[in-house]
């Protein structure tokens, strides 16, 4: 989307209709230009009514990121993160980590109302609409990089427990980055280290989050999702779900960087959807295992019982003996390859 398109997106509401002759006047273009910018508006995915002889309005009200608003609301343990909020962007991590490459200080937190070429794992695209969901990042700096086995699943963790705070009860987590809700995927997490394995390091944290999907994305999905409308929380408001989540993430942050994933692996467990489900986890040379899970140990790795044995899995991709072979990303992006996930 053009920053123009993005200027006339802010302009419109869900409540009246704004005439385009109104918005080429304020934008200082053409007529012809805000219809160019309309449709650019609705190929992001954002339904749009227009009125013979009144203009356009939003389907559905978009509430924008106030960055102000929820740095207000962060609690104490989050104070020190800094938001910034673009219209725009390729992907929130690839620019993120080109700003630690620069060093931004840590809790550098970059949320896009709109990612263009949002990344999922191993470079697969990450789809949004704008208004859609909260498709973030946040640089967290730690110590030594060979301590970070756990991390997503803690993101994955503070994502649920910010939830069940605002009253979504029925979170559960997936090895080792997804959130789910009734088996349908919620968010996901996309974790990157950069640095020194022995020494300090900057981990990329990426978090997409389905608030309220348009119909058109949900019917192009090929694997079962979801968003916190069709969930049934209360509040929407986008603006206090970030505060929420990021506030919570802070704090879960701050204490894995001091004690590592086994103080959470029990919480991790008692949410974990597939806990004592029998699975099969497709590994990354493309072999299969397939037994009981057992949970995870210390370290985050999954533990799978394999005819009587315990076997600790590092990465792969788990799957319910119902789970279709073609795999999609929580944004509706299809992959007929495994999707491998590793511990980070």
């Amino acid at each position: 989307m053009r920053p123009l398109s993005f200027r006339v997106l802010r302009r419109l509401a869900a409540a009246t209709f704004t005439s385009g002759t109104l918005l080429a006047r304020e934008l200082s273009v053409s007529r012809s230009t805000i219809w160019t910018a309309v449709r650019d508006i609705e190929r992001s995915g954002v339904a749009i009514e227009h009125g013979l002889g009144r203009g356009y309005r939003l389907m559905q009200s978009i509430d924008f990121i106030d960055a102000a608003g929820v740095q207000s609301m962060l609690g104490q343990s989050a104070r020190g993160l800094s938001l910034t909020v673009l219209d725009h962007c390729e992907s929130t991590n690839t620019a993120l980590a080109r700003q630690a490459e620069d060093g931004a200080p840590h809790g550098t937190v970059l949320l896009a109302e709109w990612q263009t070429a949002g990344r999922g794992r191993f470079d697969r695209r990450w789809s949004s609409a704008p208004g859609a969901g909260l498709t973030f990042s946040v640089l967290w700096r730690f110590d030594k990089g060979s301590s970070l086995a756990g991390l997503s699943l803690v993101v994955g963790l503070a994502i649920a427990d910010a939830l069940r705070v605002l009253g979504l009860r029925e979170v559960r987590l997936k090895w080792p980055n997804d959130v789910l809700v009734r088996r349908r995927k919620l968010a996901g997490v996309l974790t990157e280290i950069r640095g020194d394995m022995l020494g300090p390091c900057a981990a990329v944290i990426g978090i997409g989050l389905n608030v309220r999907l348009p119909q058109s994305t949900i019917d192009a999905i090929d694997q079962p999702v979801t968003d916190l409308a069709r969930s049934g929380l209360d509040t929407l408001d986008r603006n206090a779900i970030l505060g929420a989540v990021l506030s919570g993430l802070a704090s879960a942050l701050e204490r894995f960087g001091r004690e590592g994933f086994a103080p959470f692996r029990r919480e991790w467990q008692a949410h974990c959807a597939s806990l004592h489900r029998t699975v099969r986890v497709v590994l990354p040379d493309g072999g299969v295992v397939r037994g009981t899970m057992l949970g995870v140990d210390a370290q985050g790795a999954l533990r799978i019982e394999v005819d009587g044995e315990t076997r600790r899995v590092f990465s792969g991709e788990l799957l319910e003996p119902s789970s279709s072979a073609s795999r999609t990303k929580a944004d509706g992006t299809a992959s007929r390859r495994p999707q491998q996930a590793e511990i980070e």
